[in-house]
């Protein structure tokens, strides 16, 4: 799975955890915190994320990702 394919699951798990954002328009340069995901919201989306990839990865190594696009690379490279 490219990374772009990754940020769209990102999206996906995004507009499910956080309902107002349902409408957003994402970029890959949209920070979660900015947009108002509290960091529980943030852990759930990655942790859904993951899950969605068959994969069980410590969410410490997302804590650097400053943005979306940022956190589908990471996880790319982790896969």
């Amino acid at each position: 799975m490219n990374p772009e394919a990754i940020f769209n699951l990102i999206v996906e798990n995004t507009r499910e955890v956080v309902f107002e954002l349902e409408d957003h328009d994402f970029k890959m340069d949209d920070s979660l915190k900015e947009l108002g995901a509290n960091s529980i919201d943030r852990s759930e989306i990655i942790m859904m994320t993951l899950e969605a990839l068959d994969k069980q990865l410590p969410l410490v190594e997302f804590a650097k990702a400053g943005n979306m696009g940022e956190l589908a690379k990471l996880i790319h490279e982790r896969i």
